[in-house]
Parts: structure tokens; C-alpha cells; sequence
């Protein structure tokens, strides 16, 4: 039990570490951003939004009811200040525009809306980033690509005059899905700027600035002394947006900010009812010591947030009042903008994790309110930090390793799918109550299933190594594919048979009865032993299977494979070698020549186990076999080392091959044509190759019955290779042909009989 323990720790520790350099690589985190995220939102569903934030849609409804045109930018700005009056009248802390006024309307227009916008004091624009791409020059002035730059475009002077602030938010307008936001973007000329929901968020909590200020006074009081001690004089002298830009500018030039006034948040002591108050707090040392950009803790699909039709606030109601009444709308942050509740000529929308089947997305306005109330709740996405994460990825796979190691397969799926649902749902609830985003596609879609995997495949080597043990004890004396067999189905052994496709090899020591009779069987054992070392070497390193070896008498096969579907030409490989050993005893580590006699012949093999009752035998069956062994005896009449089918012609471009025509052998109704395989291609001599040219022309006029041409050319051959087997054959052949023909009917198949 304990080494299956430390086998599982060690496997948790190998899917840690491989999760923290899957955490390295893009596309991992795109893939945890992507899947990760949207799994957990839908598991949590839609949530409650803070009751600080309201959105005035601007939308197809209130334009059928003011007859309006569906383009938003062609309402009268008067309608604007209309808007604005009853806002500011029903106490809204602040008034966000996701409306663009670059283009001037008329005079009497802009300056309406233009006077409501100062006598309420408190409303933001929002300004057009446009991204531009300016090519440069590399070396050589060759285009060396493009930098981004974004422009500002802002409103009519005069309604950005009148305005609090205008500032940017902008978001991709591409298919890719939205899942962060900017809180400080960097425009032409490296000029930092808030985007709206910040602007809007640092206006809402204006009255908190006092606070703040101290706590910065309690790490940077140095720094702190610069700062107006008032929040609506910090305003007054530098805007909102020079305010917010200030506070960056002295908390992002410390890398530790964050963490320092964090700790100096936590030591100021509680009191009963002071949480709403850190909580700003603490969303404001986050948003001035954090990173520029955040990930969008989403409420649901598109009017989760609450939302008022833009005509119920600038049509009266009973009594000239407005409809909703506006004091409802009291110290709230209302975000203006396009927002359609149906697919219906949406023209402002983005794709994000809650778009739903109907197409309908959420639109920008709605996005700017939702990263509005992620600061008021301090509570956007966030990811754990590298360490936590990390720990966390580590402990999870040692826990999935243990249980994956600890039980059964069948038992250990269960174990590891069971804590995966257990990890899935504290992921979701600590995402539901704190944002805190927890990696999920790793450790549940990866770490258990490979756990599991592995366990498996770790208990799977244990079993093969004991089968191990058992081939190693009978491949001594089995062929490969028994031992295989034996060991994977001993009860089905006497039965199991199988046509495959192949090549088998036959070989025979010349003159073998002579030497077995001149020594002992102790010697004679023992230079079979070494003959055999030295043949069993080629093929099995050729890829060959030993099959069978009967005294000085062995067969081979390749059998087709996947990745080896024709074996001809490593058999091939193997005969030449083991030729050559012979031929060459001093290369060989047995240092034992025998002349060997090999026969090579491919085609269609029964194998399996042939016997009955209790014993049984197993090789190869069919005529493969036996037509190997017959042309592996054509050589003693050929005077040949290497005889083989007709099927090595196909691989005359690797080996010197000659044709020896066809042949019908002792007890085979159909011709067999036999060639012999002389040498690699690249390792033949000079005499080799003329030799076989010349036997060839012989062989052509042997085959037209032109005896008197045919004899002279197998002569030509014998006087380049002196003692050439199949030439000296041929020309007694074509000698006593001439002497005697063949008939009319002679058909070019030499008869051969006993063989």
C-alpha cells in the first residue's frame, strides 16, 4: 500500500509540474480563459448586481415611442439635456455618456445640452479611440511591419468644456469574446487616460477620498504631503481625470504598492458596520497599485443589470413628473448608451460568455456598468496568484495520483470523477462569492484523466513485466509468435490460426551428411551452435522470426506489417549476409563457415498450431513453405549460394539480380520463376554486373529456342566469371537442345526433377 502511495505522490508531482508549464504556454491560458471561465459562469448563473449602478438603454422601443431615427447620434441634443436635467434633479452621483459627440449639432443644440451638463456638475463623455497602424522601416529600408497607435477623438469643444471629464473605454470590435477591459489606457504620445467606468467609479466614492488619503499618508507620506486634502478641491484644480491620473502616477511608480497600503488597510482596526467603507478602500488600492487592465466578473445575459428605457425619463408622467420617478435613480451611477433586449438591429453589442442562442449580446453600455460594479464590489475576476495556483495544480494531481493508485481502475474512475466534482463545486462557489478564479480545464479535463491513465498504464507494465518473465523463459525455445500467443491466450492456443502475408526463407548446409558423420555429436552440437549464432543474427536483426531449425535445416518468415507492408527487401538484406558470413567466417563472432544453400519465396502463409490432444506444434503452412524449400535445392543443380521467386525483380534498383527463367520443380503443376540474388547493388564488382548482362542476353535467345546465340553468350558469361554456376547449366542445356530439341511446343520451362 505504501509504494502504491508514493507511486501516486510521484505521479502528482509529474502533473504539477507539467500544469505549471502548461500554465506557461498562450495557448494553455487562452484555453483556461476561454473554457475555464465560461464553465464557471454558467455553473454560478446570473448574480445580482450592487444597487449603485442603473443603465438608461437607448434602445428600439424608446425610439418608436419619441419617433426617432434608430441611429442614436442623430437625437436631438436637446433630448440629452432633457435627460440630464431629470437625472441630476433626482440626485444621480454621476452621469456616464457611451454616447460619441465628435460631430457638431446644431448651435442651439450642443449649447442646451451643453448648459445641462454643467449645472449638473457631474457628467462624463465618452471619447472615440481610434486605432491606427503606422508602418515602419527596418534595416535596409525594407518594411520592418506597423506599429498600433490609438488617437483620441473627443467630443465638440463645447460639450467636452461643459463635461466633468471625457475619457475612453475601448473594447475590441472583433469576433473574439470579451473578458477583460482596460481601467487605464495609453493613447498617442504615451498619454495615459481613464476609461469611463473608472472616472465614474472614482467619482461615486469621491467622499472617500479623505480616508484614502490618510491610509496613503500611512505608507507614502512623502508623496501624500502634494495632495489636496480635499476630494471635491483635488477635482476643482486637476478634473476627475487629472485627479484619477495623479493617484496613479504616485502608487504605480512602487511595484509593492498594492500589497503595502493593503496591509496597511488590514491593521486599521474594525468597527461594526465599516465593511461597505474597506471595501472601497480596497478597490481604489487595486485600482491605483494593479495592473492597467482587469478581468469582467459578468452578472448575467444582457438587462441583468437593471435598465430603464431611455423615453420613460425624458417623456412626463402624471403631473408633468417624469416616469420612473427619479428619485429612485438617488446616488446611483447611471451609464447612458445603446442596449437592445433583442438581437433585433443590434448594433452595439459584444460576444461574450453569456450571449446566448438567441445572438443577443451584451452591449457596451452594459459592459462599462458591469466594470463600474465590479470596483464598487472590489470584486472582479481574479485569477490566484503563480504560487497559489501552482499549489494548487500540484496538491490536486497528488490527490487524484493517490486515489488513482490506491483502488481499482473501475474504482478509481469513480474515486477521481467524485473530488473532481467535490474541486468543481468549491471552484464555483468561491467564484460565486469572492470572484476568485480557480483553474479548472487543467486539473479536471487533464490531471484526473491522465492520472487515471496513467495509473492504468502503470498497472498494465507490472503485468507486462511478468509476462516478460515468462517469454524470456520460452523464447529460447519458441518461436516469437507462440511465446506471444501462449502468453496472451494459452487456452485458445490450439486454435489459433491466421492467413498473413510474408516471406519465408529456407537455408540448408551443403554437404551436411558427410560432415555429421565424420564427428562425435558433442562436436558436432557444438558447431551447429555457432553456425547458428552467426545465421540467426542477420535475420533477426533484418526484422526476420526463426520459426523452425531441424538439424542443419532452418525457416524464417517476415511478415507483413503496418509499418513494414512489404518485407521482401529485409529478407533480402538477411540472405546476402548470411551468404557472405559463410563465405567470410572471420567477420562473423561464431568464426564458423558451413556452405549455405538459400532459398527465398513470398506469398500467402497459414500460421498457427498444428497437432491434436495434448501436443501441438507451431510454424507456418502452405505452399510458401514448401516452394521455399524446393528452390532453396535448386541451387545444388544451379550451382548457385541465393535462389529466389520471381518477386525480387521488383527490387533490382537495390540488389544485382538475374533472372533464371522458369523452372518447374519436382511435385508443382505451374512453373516457378527463379532468379538468383548475386549482391547489394552497391557492393557488386565489375565482373558481377557483366557477367549478369551477358547471362541475360543468353537467357533472352534461350527462351526464343535460339540455342547456337544462347550458348554463346552463357560462354561469354563463363569466361568473365570462370565457374559461374548457372552459365555452365545453361550451356549444357543448350547443347544437348541442339542435339535433342524440346519440341515444337517448348514453352521456355526447364523441368527438374527430384527437386
Amino acid at each position: 500500500m505504501r509504494a502504491r502511495i508514493v507511486k501516486g505522490i510521484l505521479l502528482g508531482i509529474a502533473t504539477g509540474v507539467l500544469g505549471l508549464l502548461a500554465g506557461l504556454a498562450p495557448e494553455w491560458t487562452d484555453l483556461e480563459e476561454r473554457l475555464g471561465l465560461e464553465i464557471l459562469f454558467r455553473l454560478r448563473g446570473p448574480r445580482s448586481p450592487p444597487s449603485e449602478v442603473v443603465v438608461v438603454g437607448i434602445d428600439r422601443e424608446s425610439a418608436d415611442t419619441l419617433d426617432l431615427d434608430d441611429d442614436c447620434r442623430k437625437w436631438p441634443r436637446s433630448l440629452h439635456a432633457r435627460l440630464t436635467e431629470r437625472l441630476a434633479a433626482g440626485g444621480a452621483a454621476v452621469i456616464a455618456f457611451d454616447v460619441f459627440f465628435e460631430d457638431p449639432a446644431s448651435e442651439g443644440q450642443d449649447r442646451v445640452f451643453a448648459q445641462a451638463m454643467r449645472k449638473a456638475g457631474n457628467v462624463l463623455l465618452c471619447e472615440r479611440l481610434k486605432v491606427e497602424k503606422l508602418p515602419y522601416m527596418g534595416k535596409g529600408g525594407k518594411p520592418g511591419g506597423a506599429i498600433e497607435i490609438a488617437r483620441r477623438i473627443p467630443p465638440t469643444l463645447l460639450l467636452g468644456e461643459a463635461a466633468a471629464s471625457s475619457v475612453p473605454y475601448p473594447l475590441p470590435k472583433v469576433p473574439a469574446r470579451v473578458s477583460r477591459d482596460w481601467t487605464f489606457r495609453t493613447t498617442a504620445g504615451k498619454r495615459c487616460q481613464p476609461t469611463l467606468p473608472v472616472a465614474a467609479f472614482q467619482w461615486h466614492v469621491l467622499p472617500a477620498y479623505p480616508e484614502f488619503l490618510r491610509l496613503i499618508e500611512t505608507v507614502f507620506p512623502e508623496q501624500a504631503r502634494v495632495l489636496p486634502r480635499s476630494g471635491k478641491e483635488f477635482v476643482r484644480s486637476h478634473g476627475i481625470a487629472g485627479m484619477i491620473l495623479a493617484l496613479r502616477e504616485i502608487l504605480g511608480k512602487d511595484p509593492t504598492a498594492e500589497r503595502k497600503l493593503l496591509a496597511a488597510l488590514d491593521g486599521i482596526p474594525r468597527v461594526p458596520g465599516d465593511e461597505a467603507r474597506r471595501r472601497i478602500l480596497r478597490s481604489l488600492v487595486r485600482l491605483y497599485g494593479g495592473d492597467d487592465r482587469k478581468l469582467l466578473n459578468f452578472y448575467g445575459p444582457p438587462r441583468t443589470i437593471p435598465t430603464i428605457p431611455y423615453h420613460r425619463l425624458v417623456r412626463n408622467g402624471k403631473n408633468g413628473r417624469a416616469f420612473p420617478e427619479t428619485r429612485e435613480l438617488a446616488g446611483k451611477a447611471v451609464f447612458v448608451g445603446s442596449s437592445e433586449a433583442r438581437r433585433l438591429a443590434q448594433k452595439d453589442g459584444f460576444l461574450t460568455v453569456y450571449t446566448g442562442g438567441d445572438g443577443v449580446d451584451l452591449s457596451g453600455v452594459e459592459i462599462e456598468a458591469t466594470s463600474f460594479a465590479n470596483l464598487v464590489e472590489d470584486m472582479p475576476v481574479r485569477p490566484l496568484p503563480f504560487l497559489a495556483q501552482f499549489a494548487t495544480i500540484l496538491l490536486w494531481g497528488i490527490v487524484v495520483g493517490i486515489l488513482s493508485f490506491l483502488f481499482r481502475p473501475a474504482v478509481s474512475i469513480t474515486a477521481v470523477a467524485g473530488v473532481s466534482v467535490l474541486y468543481l463545486a468549491a471552484s464555483v462557489q468561491r467564484f460565486a462569492a469572492e470572484g476568485a478564479w480557480f483553474p479548472v480545464v487543467y486539473p479536471l479535463l487533464v490531471q484526473g484523466p491522465l492520472a487515471v491513465a496513467s495509473a492504468v498504464a502503470w498497472s498494465y507494465a507490472e503485468l507486462s513485466r511478468e509476462r516478460r518473465n515468462f517469454r524470456s523463459a520460452f523464447a529460447r525455445y519458441l518461436p516469437a509468435e507462440v511465446v506471444e500467443d501462449m502468453a496472451g491466450n494459452i487456452d485458445g492456443l490450439s486454435v489459433r490460426n491466421r492467413l498473413v502475408s510474408g516471406v519465408c526463407l529456407a537455408t540448408d548446409v551443403e554437404r551436411y551428411t558427410a560432415l555429421s558423420g565424420s564427428m562425435k555429436p558433442e562436436e558436432l552440437a557444438g558447431i551447429l551452435n555457432r553456425y547458428y549464432e552467426a545465421v540467426f543474427d542477420p535475420v533477426r536483426r533484418h526484422g526476420g522470426t526463426v520459426f523452425n531449425v531441424v538439424a542443419d535445416s532452418m525457416l524464417a518468415l517476415w511478415l507483413a506489417r503496418r509499418d513494414n507492408p512489404a518485407p521482401l527487401k529485409d529478407a533480402c538484406r538477411a540472405a546476402i549476409e548470411i551468404a557472405e558470413s559463410m563465405r567470410n567466417p572471420r567477420r562473423t563472432p561464431a568464426c564458423v563457415a558451413l556452405p549455405t544453400r538459400i532459398g527465398l519465396h513470398s506469398g500467402e502463409i497459414l500460421l498457427g498450431n498444428i497437432g491434436a490432444g495434448r501436443h501441438f506444434e507451431s510454424g507456418p503452412v502452405g505452399d510458401i513453405v514448401n516452394t521455399a524449400t524446393r528452390i532453396e535445392g535448386l541451387n545444388k543443380i544451379l550451382g548457385t549460394r541465393i535462389l529466389a521467386s520471381g518477386d525480387v525483380l521488383s527490387l533490382e534498383k537495390v540488389f544485382l539480380v538475374r533472372d533464371m527463367g522458369l523452372f518447374l520443380l519436382a511435385g508443382k503443376s505451374l512453373p516457378v520463376q527463379v532468379c538468383e540474388l548475386i549482391a547489394c547493388r552497391a557492393a557488386a564488382n565489375p565482373a558481377q554486373v557483366e557477367c549478369c548482362a551477358s547471362f541475360s542476353e543468353g537467357m533472352a535467345h534461350f527462351r526464343r529456342g535460339e540455342w547456337g546465340k544462347s550458348a554463346a553468350r552463357f560462354q561469354q558469361a563463363l569466361d568473365i566469371r570462370r565457374g559461374d554456376g548457372p552459365s555452365l547449366y545453361f550451356l549444357d542445356l543448350c547443347r544437348r537442345y541442339t542435339h535433342v530439341p524440346p519440341g515444337e511446343d517448348w514453352d521456355g520451362v526447364v523441368r527438374v526433377e527430384g527437386i
